[in-house]
């Protein structure tokens, strides 16, 4: 099924919000904006706006000398996965902001040259400096299941099934992610929003209404893993991490 995209390079100009199950009951609702960017039209701001919104190898899978589609591509081969000459890889994500990012979740939609979309990667970023990222093939209704294999939270361990849908169209652009123990819900979050192209008024009126984005992305999940342990919500051990970007 070939999909309809929004116009790229876009900002995502939306909200997330996050709700925690269990004995210790936890939500939260935050603006937030992101890009979506085509991998083979990465945008150079000019200098003036450079500093609110750059992009980089280092921040994502694979070899910080190599371009991040090459690094997406490789990845994908070492999966059997090749999108052939015209493949795309389009990049919901956070952008460097005076030199910092943190994006908790990057999602990769990978399409053939037929426009047809082959799978989407899920690079799931911890406050560690880990990562990991998750293959899958949503089905007709951008709906995907896996398994956890990383550890994000310091209040959950590795282990559970993520359900995950993914929507990209012209006016809306959503991602929810849940995570099930067995069948109880322990955690889940979504980010929706709304892609405008990303001209320089927008992305200046931007920087202007929510400036340091990652920033307090960064500050948010702090404050938020600090309310949880004032409430002595057991804290999990993290687990020796290997970087594995091969499944």
């Amino acid at each position: 099924m070939v999909i309809d995209l929004p116009t790229l390079p876009a900002l995502v100009s939306g909200t997330v919000s996050h709700r925690r199950a269990g004995p210790v009951r936890h939500a939260f609702h935050h603006r937030v904006y992101q890009w979506i960017v085509d991998l083979d039209a990465v945008p150079h701001q000019p200098w003036w706006l450079r500093p609110f919104g750059t992009f980089s190898s280092t921040d994502h899978l694979g070899d910080p000398n190599l371009t991040i589609k090459e690094n997406v591509e490789h990845y994908l081969a070492d999966n059997s996965i090749r999108l052939g000459r015209g493949g795309r890889i389009l990049m919901l994500a956070q952008a460097r902001v005076f030199g910092h990012v943190f994006d908790p979740l990057t999602v990769f939609w990978c399409f053939a040259a037929d426009g047809t979309l082959a799978c989407v990667v899920a690079e799931v970023h911890n406050t560690y400096g880990e990562r990991h990222p998750y293959l899958l093939r949503p089905d007709a209704t951008g709906f995907a299941r896996t398994d956890k294999r990383f550890y994000v939270s310091p209040f959950f361990d590795v282990r559970g099934t993520y359900a995950l849908s993914f929507t990209l169209q012209p006016d809306v652009v959503s991602i929810s992610v849940t995570l099930y123990h067995g069948t109880d819900l322990a955690f889940s979050a979504t980010v929706r929003g709304r892609p405008r192209p990303a001209t320089r008024p927008a992305i200046l009126a931007q920087v202007l209404r929510r400036p340091l984005m990652p920033h307090r992305v960064s500050a948010l999940i702090r404050m938020h893993g600090i309310w949880l342990w004032l409430r002595r919500v057991p804290v999990v051990g993290r687990p020796r991490h290997t970087l594995q970007e091969t499944s």
